[in-house]
């Protein structure tokens, strides 16, 4: 089944006066073809904690300053945003990434989503809509919260406004810039999210329980990435001990721990992990081969 399409009360038309400007061209993007780049790494509240003293918070190790969570996925045909974290303009600023060709998102939590106005720039660079791939929940937050995207005539702001062209998924396969992306049901405590999946590397953070359905969904992977919060257990993301626990299960051939809290100090907890299990830290590049 096809993602359905749904627009604002007046369909979103190309810019009269924008003409796409390609990958590494005038809008000065690297080309990620093959890679997946984390844009950020911790959770909801962000590392260094606003008020916070602590060892972590404090630390000089740049791996433990933390924006929150989001990457980017290089595709066949163009770069893949997952979720619109608050940092989004500073994030790919520091990567250097100029250029997102679609945006998926995984639920509608606002440190995913309200980076969403930083997507303005990309009606620019592409001369049509951003396609934004979500569940229903997604779109009635991205609605509510983003209301002047959505109003009659919003197109006719150009660049005041993102260009969104919102597409319904639910557990479907679906294709996108080249690749067939398979999403994976989480919960994250009381709330139904969304992981996703391409080739054999899957995305799975803020989730505390993988439903029995999704389990084989997991299986064969070369890389996973999954939500580690903190050595104690917490309500709605999976501790460092159960986040482990899932590895061994999947045994995929490497993982990597992500949306991480002041809780743990990325040397330290490195050193006492596996080879196969490392932390993520902003910035952190993964080959897809």
């Amino acid at each position: 089944m096809k993602p359905r399409k749904f627009f604002s009360p007046e369909p979103i038309r190309p810019f009269p006066f924008v003409q796409s400007a390609p990958l590494n061209s005038a809008n000065h993007s690297q080309d990620l073809r093959g890679q997946l780049v984390f844009l950020g790494t911790g959770t909801s509240v962000g590392i260094p904690m606003i008020g916070c003293g602590c060892a972590v918070c404090t630390s000089a190790d740049p791996r433990n300053q933390r924006t929150r969570c989001g990457v980017v996925w290089g595709l066949p045909e163009g770069n893949l945003l997952i979720d619109t974290p608050p940092e989004l303009r500073i994030q790919l600023i520091r990567e250097k990434i100029g250029l997102i060709h679609a945006l998926a998102y995984t639920h509608d939590h606002a440190d995913h989503v309200f980076g969403l106005d930083d997507t303005r720039m990309f009606g620019y660079y592409l001369g049509h809509a951003l396609p934004v791939y979500c569940e229903e929940q997604v779109e009635t937050r991205l609605r509510k919260a983003f209301d002047y995207c959505f109003v009659p005539r919003a197109h006719e702001y150009a660049g005041g406004v993102p260009q969104l062209e919102l597409c319904r998924i639910g557990l479907d396969p679906f294709p996108v810039l080249g690749a067939q992306i398979i999403p994976l049901r989480l919960e994250h405590g009381r709330f139904r999210v969304l992981g996703f999946r391409v080739g054999n590397v899957a995305y799975c953070t803020d989730t505390n329980h993988i439903p029995a359905e999704s389990w084989p969904l997991l299986a064969d992977l070369d890389v996973l990435v999954l939500d580690a919060l903190r050595a104690q257990p917490h309500p709605t993301h999976f501790s460092l001990e159960e986040a482990v626990a899932v590895i061994e299960r999947l045994r995929p051939k490497q993982s990597y721990l992500t949306h991480i809290s002041h809780a743990l100090d990325h040397a330290a907890v490195e050193a006492s992990l596996p080879a196969h299990i490392r932390l993520a830290y902003d910035g952190l590049r993964i080959p897809l081969h």
